[in-house]
């Protein structure tokens, strides 16, 4: 019988075949975006089976989690009982002692709130249960003396990595002594709760401490931190799922320490670890050929349509007239079509394509000519005296002469029965407004800037 993972190997092409509709409804996704979706997805089905205990077979000599919440418990007791906990008060460690942890056992978790069955030697948790969770906090900014020392200050968008070790800020030891701030140690795990970022997880390497919008676990004794990760992970939809609802997205850190978890033996995990290293490892091997073979087709498809704007040769005889389009047998052409359905499969091809077809169709290489048409320089005339009516009449009022187009503006041959003319020759009228520099066109009047001439086609 085939394991989960050797399935997901072995049918690796369908998942990369998998495709995501553009939004705008018209074609496909742009680049290798509809390759990099059936990658997505296989990422997330990697993750949720990893934590369901369906990635790798459990080994019946491994302890159970069981026997691991017990000594994890017990390890908490022992501390209560010492100081700074035997002093008295409620602190966090004491809490996990009382409702609704200590309710029905472990986690106090009800047969009603479990989601599916786990396998032998796993069990059900609240994610308070595995570790030690703590916020952090923003010291003063007015206060100078807090910023700028040697411990690095973690804010939630520098989630950015498994392992992070680097941040934007630092703060000082009298900023640590002074504020309520949490020191995490390397190894701990941090994940986001605020906003965009919710969900977003990391492991520190370095000692550092955080914002308010990020929660840092320090695994008990049996949980692999890199487990932890992985199980975060796969619960980032579940976290973003709480944190909606308000203006500003977030979770807390109560509902992260009450949210339940599946727990595999210690030995389990980093078996899991492991084997979600290697598929991942798999994906961005995937990511990487889909990357380099987008980039070959984009590259393939602008050759292809560069060709089709080459000034033509002479013209082919059709019927009567003359043809001058790329309906007319031209064999560029006639190579792309050849190849449609495989150059024209993404966003940025189909773009590519119809502004070649714009540009073919104002340099006359869309339709074939008819000799039999009136040539433009006869509808030039007709404009111009139409013009020259309305001035006498006194309806629109004469523009300054417009400057003959030299051989050297013309930037393509026209064919037979166009001419070249500036804007102003063929319109009734043209007026233009003002363009203040300092004026912010993000927020007002967009300025339309117009070619100076353009290509005149015959009626």
């Amino acid at each position: 019988m085939k394991t989960i993972s050797t399935l997901i190997t072995d049918h690796i092409d369908i998942w990369t075949a998998a495709e995501t509709e553009k939004k705008s409804g018209r074609g496909r996704a742009s680049g290798n975006a509809g390759s990099v979706y059936g990658i997505k997805k296989l990422r997330e089905l990697i993750l949720e089976l990893a934590v369901r205990g369906k990635l790798v077979p459990q080994d019946a000599s491994d302890e159970p989690a069981s026997e691991l919440l017990k000594r994890i418990q017990a390890e908490k007791s022992s501390r209560l009982r010492h100081p700074p906990f035997a002093k008295g008060g409620k602190t966090a460690a004491a809490a996990l002692l009382t409702p609704p942890f200590a309710k029905g056992g472990l986690g106090g978790i009800t047969e009603d709130e479990k989601p599916f069955e786990l396998p032998q030697g796993w069990e059900w948790v609240r994610l308070g249960q595995i570790g030690d969770w703590g916020a952090g906090a923003t010291p003063l900014r007015s206060v100078s003396s807090y910023y700028g020392g040697e411990t690095p200050w973690f804010k939630s968008g520098e989630l950015t990595a498994d392992f992070i070790d680097t941040s934007e800020e630092t703060i000082t030891e009298f900023a640590l002594k002074n504020c309520s701030l949490r020191l995490n140690q390397p190894g701990d795990v941090l994940i986001a709760m605020y906003g965009a970022t919710i969900g977003k997880t990391a492991i520190l390497k370095v000692p550092g401490t955080t914002n308010q919008a990020v929660c840092a676990c320090t695994p008990n004794k049996g949980i692999f931190n890199r487990y932890l990760l992985t199980l975060l992970k796969a619960m980032k939809p579940n976290f973003i799922g709480q944190g909606a609802g308000g203006a500003q997205p977030n979770i807390s850190k109560e509902k992260i320490v009450s949210t339940m978890a599946a727990l595999p033996p210690t030995e389990e995990q980093h078996r899991i670890v492991a084997k979600v290293d290697e598929l991942m490892a798999l994906c961005d091997q995937l990511e990487n050929q889909h990357s380099n073979a987008a980039e070959a087709h984009e590259k393939l498809v602008s050759h292809l349509l560069g060709t089709l704007l080459i000034p033509p040769n002479p013209p082919l005889k059709k019927g009567g007239g003359e043809a001058g389009g790329i309906s007319g047998g031209d064999s560029d052409w006639q190579r792309i079509v050849a190849h449609f359905d495989t150059l024209f499969t993404t966003e940025s091809s189909i773009d590519a394509l119809k502004q070649t077809l714009l540009q073919l169709a104002v340099m006359g290489k869309l339709v074939p000519q008819d000799a039999n048409d009136e040539p433009a320089s006869e509808l030039l005339k007709r404009i111009q005296a139409e013009k020259a009516k309305l001035i006498a009449d006194g309806k629109i009022k004469k523009d300054k002469p417009l400057p003959p187009i030299t051989d050297d503006e013309k930037p393509f041959e026209l064919p037979k029965g166009w001419a070249w003319a500036r804007i102003g020759e063929i319109a009734e009228r043209t007026d233009y407004g003002l363009s203040d520099k300092s004026f912010d066109v993000s927020e007002g009047v967009p300025v339309l800037k117009m070619r100076y001439y353009v290509a005149t086609a015959q009626r």
